[in-house]
């Protein structure tokens, strides 16, 4: 029987393992862009994360041949018109670095310095997530994915990356960064992007699958 592989469109080893073990049950494979050294950057120059989202599963699955799968997440804070959104991953960009602090640590103090005078009740945030799988002829499916919370006045917590320091759950109160990665991945934005996008599947691989 003929191996069933799909592309994840990304070379985070952890993002290609929990992938895996989720579609393990629908008999499929899945290997990441580090079996593919010769596809390098993907420019992600969509306005939207479903636009980004879709350009790196549409440009993997034309190289390789191969049914891919790619998310594009980022964090949407209410009182700042849902920025930083799909430029949460280099919204300090620009700034001085003086410190010689991470991209990370450097973000999270921008949004602090943004949000210094934004009462608590006005702080309302989400981690949103959009996934999507594209066949080599071009035929895509998508579903998003959200997680609910406020931003925090303060860092706490070494867990995670990016924002999860500042982000706190809405319904406990539950600091993104004290999460061990077990309870996250069961509050996740990606979580439900993925579970939703399994909803569409059977379908989408019985057309598009090889």
């Amino acid at each position: 029987m003929m191996e069933k592989i799909i592309v994840l469109a990304t070379r985070n080893a952890g993002k290609i393992a929990e992938l895996e073990k989720t579609l393990s049950e629908y008999g499929l494979s899945v290997r990441g862009l580090d079996t593919y050294p010769e596809i390098g950057e993907i420019v992600e120059d969509g306005e939207t994360f479903e636009e980004n989202s879709l350009i790196k599963a549409r440009t993997v699955a034309q190289l390789t041949g191969l049914v891919a799968v790619a998310d594009d997440s980022g964090l949407e804070v209410d009182a700042l018109g849902k920025a930083p959104g799909v430029y949460s991953a280099r919204y300090s960009d620009g700034t001085a670095n003086l410190k010689g602090e991470t991209r990370d640590k450097r973000n999270n103090e921008k949004l602090l310095i943004e949000l210094a005078r934004i009462p608590h009740d006005k702080r309302t945030a989400r981690f949103r997530c959009v996934m999507s799988a594209c066949s080599p002829s071009g035929n895509c499916i998508t579903a998003s994915g959200a997680w609910e919370g406020f931003i925090g006045t303060k860092e706490v917590g070494d867990n995670g990356f990016g924002y999860d320091p500042l982000f706190i759950d809405a319904k406990d109160g539950a600091v993104s960064a004290l999460l061990s990665r077990e309870e996250k991945n069961k509050r996740s934005h990606r979580g439900k992007a993925l579970e939703a996008l399994l909803t569409q599947w059977e379908e989408f691989w019985k057309e598009h699958g090889r």
